[in-house]
């Protein structure tokens, strides 16, 4: 936990009974409010209110044509809100609670706020495993709808810190509250995949492999960027970046640059995702560590290659979209 390191009249609360609950209640009153959940921190509202959702869109100064993910409890609360075929049963029961999202048909009769949907006749929904984000909605009784919490286009925010340093005036519409759940466990956003396809379509790789998809459903179909009318968050080609440019595939550093390490190959460096060449504990660090070396001034930052495997591919994935430079 980090409430040491925080002015006591901050929004950082944490997740007691009765923290959990005056989230509950800030979130019923169209207030925003950011959670943890086991991907990244997400900046939550009532996802049936206009105005609450409307809220995240211009705090995050996201497009509104970049729709947003949904929330829920559990498989039988999303039955009010979306249309689920027997695929999507499949992929519910085998990775939710979960980093897993779900492109589905939207019920005509659904409650949310139609902002949720930018514009389209789908909804994505997600049933979070984080038991902090299972506390408060089931505390609140509301589906949430939940970006990461970060300013459109920024690193996600993994720490309750990340959250704070990026609204640092609580009166700069951001969050109202911030629930300190210490550090996300994978780091990543989620998974999304579309359904409403003939075959199901990846639109973001994240914490759930496609390795481990295909093997629950066989193959699927991979979705590309889309800056126009994305059907799921994180389909813009330049997002998650830093404000230091970043090269890829780095063998080399030159004089101004920082290189971020994988493994042992390459130069000697301080700053390593993970020193053993582990995936999983790279992708945890990936956002933390682009923080930190984008406070360093660099000229830009050089990355080691990563494995197109596992959770490999999203983390190519994030890295890819915080750049627009030629790959070395």
């Amino acid at each position: 936990m980090i409430t040491q390191l925080l002015n006591p009249n901050s929004r950082l609360i944490q997740p007691t009974t009765s923290g959990i609950e005056a989230a509950a209640l800030a979130l019923s009153a169209s207030q925003l409010v950011a959670f943890p959940t086991e991907t990244v921190y997400g900046l939550g509202a009532n996802a049936n209110n206009d105005k609450a959702v409307a809220s995240i869109y211009f705090a995050k100064g996201r497009p509104t044509f970049n729709p947003l993910i949904v929330h829920i409890p559990s498989i039988e609360s999303a039955l009010q809100f979306v249309k689920i075929d027997d695929r999507a049963h499949n992929l519910l029961s085998t990775f939710s609670p979960g980093a897993l999202s779900l492109v589905l048909p939207r019920r005509s009769d659904s409650p949310l706020s139609l902002l949720v949907s930018a514009g389209l006749d789908t909804v994505a929904i997600r049933i979070p495993a984080h038991p902090i984000a299972q506390a408060l909605l089931n505390a609140c009784q509301l589906p949430i709808a939940a970006p990461s919490a970060n300013t459109s286009g920024a690193v996600s925010p993994t720490t309750a810190l990340h959250v704070l340093n990026g609204w640092p005036d609580p009166a700069n519409e951001g969050p109202s509250l911030v629930i300190d759940g210490a550090n996300c466990a994978i780091g990543l956003e989620s998974t999304v995949l579309d359904l409403t396809t003939p075959t199901v379509t990846l639109l973001r790789p994240g914490g759930v492999s496609l390795e481990d998809i295909e093997t629950a459903i066989g193959p699927i179909a991979i979705s590309t960027n889309d800056d126009t009318a994305p059907r799921s968050p994180g389909m813009l080609a330049r997002h998650y970046a830093p404000n230091t440019p970043i090269r890829l595939n780095a063998k080399t550093v030159s004089k101004h640059e920082i290189f971020l390490g994988f493994g042992q190959s390459g130069p000697k460096t301080e700053y390593n995702l993970s020193p053993t060449g582990d995936l999983i504990e790279a992708a945890a660090n990936l956002f933390a560590v682009l923080r930190q070396l984008d406070d360093l001034n660099a000229l830009s930052i050089a990355v080691a290659p990563i494995p197109l495997t596992g959770i490999g591919l999203a983390i190519n994935d994030r890295l890819t979209r915080a750049t627009s430079t030629i790959h070395e």
